[in-house]
């Protein structure tokens, strides 16, 4: 084991206590970081071209052999949780801004840490990469409108220039490391010990730059922020496990769907946030971030001592599993 891959497993252990140190600093000394927001979108653009360079075309193959799985788990992902964000916001009273913020966190892609998170749950991990890559290449066309829909006239937002955003952030990076993987596989081989440390590094950088630029607004209504947040995750694990069993889809598949749905891309929800509306709308996506590393990872404990019954699906193995970096 390389020292970058040792250093990334360090990293990625105690992701969540980095980055809520990361959050208190920002909120002690915001003077220090409030320039940062202007490199929100390009740290994540950097995180998604890493996210590219470890996907495969294999890794969409389900896609051929279980259509109907990966369908009902990224129609359950674009459902759920835009819609929990949009009514815990109003039920909570959150500001038009806040709830805007709350939104875009439903209404992003999966996260690439819950492919890890499926994968000690021993869920389908198959479907689980499958749900991640899906939904990230649609969040450019479904994330706009959902947002548009659901934000409505209480703040002023541009589809178009949600879309050409999630197009420059996610897509292009993404694709471009998929072609990079590709096209100099052993080049990129090289570079995978260090995506941990790269991702963790960005997202931690993204926490200091939220936090700060709305550290007044984290002191006023932080705790009802940490509230909503605790729901929106805790509702969409929930409400993604009932959705495949109602469909009486393996158990494995349940615990797939429950984690991709209950965790999300929240770096970009907090780049979107940071671009289109306001520092303060980003807050939840902030807060999202560490939270459901930490409920994701309290879930997977839990189901890895329960096998799966009648498992169809055996987790992938180790080195498989694109999802080594925190989102």
């Amino acid at each position: 084991m390389t020292g970058l891959r040792r250093a990334g497993e360090v990293v990625g252990r105690w992701f969540a206590l980095i980055v809520v140190g990361a959050g208190a600093i920002a909120l002690a000394f915001p003077p220090a970081f409030e320039g940062w927001s202007p490199a929100v979108p390009w740290l994540l653009s950097v995180i998604m071209l890493g996210m590219g360079m470890t996907l495969r075309p294999a890794d969409f193959s389900i896609i051929g052999r279980r259509p109907w799985a990966l369908l009902l788990g990224v129609a359950a992902q674009y459902t759920i949780m835009p819609l929990l964000g949009f009514g815990i916001a109003h039920l909570l009273g959150f500001s038009a801004v806040l709830a805007a913020g709350m939104i875009l966190v439903g209404a992003a892609p999966g996260g690439t840490a819950s492919n890890v998170m499926v994968f000690l749950a021993r869920g389908d991990t198959a479907l689980s990469v499958a749900m991640t890559s899906v939904s990230t290449l649609l969040a450019p066309f479904v994330t706009p409108l959902l947002v548009l829909a659901l934000v409505g006239e209480s703040l002023p937002v541009s589809g178009t220039a949600l879309f050409t955003s999630i197009l420059q952030i996610v897509l292009v990076p993404v694709v471009a490391g998929l072609l990079l993987r590709l096209l100099v596989p052993r080049l990129v081989e090289r570079c995978l010990d260090a995506l941990p440390l790269v991702s963790v590094a960005g997202i931690t950088a993204v926490v200091l730059a939220v936090v700060a630029g709305s550290a007044p607004t984290l002191l006023d209504v932080g705790a009802l922020v940490v509230l909503a947040v605790v729901l929106h995750n805790g509702g969409g694990l929930a409400l993604g496990y009932a959705v495949g069993r109602l469909c009486r889809m393996p158990v494995a598949s349940r615990r797939a769907i429950s984690i991709e749905v209950g965790m999300q891309n929240s770096g970009l929800a907090a780049a979107l946030a940071t671009v289109h509306f306001a520092p303060a709308a980003a807050l939840p996506a902030a807060i999202f971030s560490v939270w459901h590393n930490v409920s994701g990872s309290l879930l997977a404990s839990w189901w890895s001592r329960r096998p799966a019954p009648q498992d169809t699906a055996a987790p992938a193995p180790a080195e498989a599993v694109p999802g080594a970096r925190p989102r």
